[in-house]
């Protein structure tokens, strides 16, 4: 099935909303642009590195059975004794 798309000012393109559903791209998202030869191309969509490293921090969160407040608790103490080791005067 194909598209038809109409470059507009500086390049602009739009998505048809069919395809951005399909595949959840959202404003924001980075697609790389691979040069096929002789005028065709693809478009692939770029998987944020930080969006994917917190969906897997949250899925071990959940296997863990650890809550957010939990976590958090426990990066506020490894702070506190971090900044105890390094930086407190004795």
């Amino acid at each position: 099935m194909g598209s038809t798309l109409q470059i507009r000012k500086k390049g602009v393109i739009t998505l048809p909303m069919e395809l951005r559903r399909q595949y959840n791209l959202d404003e924001g998202d980075i697609l790389t642009l691979v040069d096929l030869g002789e005028g065709a191309f693809i478009l692939v969509p770029q998987v944020s590195q930080v969006a994917a490293q917190g969906d897997r921090v949250a899925r071990t969160l959940a296997e863990e059975n650890v809550s957010l407040e939990d976590m958090l608790l426990a990066l506020d103490e490894e702070r506190e004794r971090y900044y105890q080791e390094h930086y407190a005067k004795e």
